[in-house]
């Protein structure tokens, strides 16, 4: 086999191994959805087997990311831009640390509260937007190994979209600031909406990362 062609299939292989990270993120995410929604219906067994499933979700994207150092060390500089792959499986790997910590906390919200400032609708449609950028960012890495070039258009709808879930939780930290009295419930609720935030800002680093992969393929 010529060296080109066998540095096109090591590529592809680790592309895959991003792939498939990203697949356990996006499943991670709706259940992030999943999980609250069971918080609104007081489905207790619903929410817990939810918030194991993402933390399980985070081990193996863990143990994918290391699965690609070992690739890239024993590949070497057969692959000239190993470190912008690397670098990406990283800012995935960040992504799914905040939904787990998001998860971690849903729990231990006050319905009451929620009920009486109403921010149950809120919290909901702000999940919605960050399970909708990680599936963006999906589409991103996925392009990597049909069209970069499109990757790289589709990074951008990442960008969109993480300007819209800033200004919504804007919205939302001024109206749990006026509507929540308890600091209690008030950290707990900030805690999450702030982790959702950082989330999207952790997507957008993603595909800053898929980005510059892309010009290099």
């Amino acid at each position: 086999m010529f060296r080109g062609e066998e540095e096109v299939l090591l590529k592809r292989k680790t592309l895959t191994i991003l792939q498939d990270e990203l697949k356990l993120v996006v499943e991670a995410a709706r259940e992030l959805l999943l999980s609250y929604s069971a918080l609104l219906n007081k489905d207790t067994d619903t929410l817990k087997v939810s918030v194991e499933r993402i933390k399980n979700a985070e081990i193996n994207v863990e143990s994918l990311r290391r699965s690609l150092t070992r690739e890239l060390a024993e590949i070497g500089s057969m692959i000239m831009n190993r470190e912008d792959v690397l670098r990406t499986a990283y800012a995935i790997e960040n992504v799914i640390h905040f939904i787990d910590g998001i998860a971690f906390r849903i729990p231990q919200i006050n319905m009451e509260v929620l009920r009486n400032s109403n921010l149950s609708n809120e919290i909901k449609e702000l999940i919605d937007m960050a399970v909708e950028i990680v599936q963006r960012l999906s589409e991103a890495v996925r392009s990597l190994t049909i069209n970069p070039a499109q990757s790289i258009e589709l990074a951008g709808n990442v960008e969109k979209l993480e300007r819209m879930i800033d200004d919504k939780y804007r919205a939302i930290t001024v109206k749990a600031l006026n509507g929540v009295n308890s600091i209690r419930d008030l950290i707990v609720l900030m805690d999450i909406i702030e982790r959702i935030e950082n989330m999207s800002d952790a997507c957008l680093n993603a595909s800053d990362s898929v980005t510059i992969l892309a010009l290099g393929l």
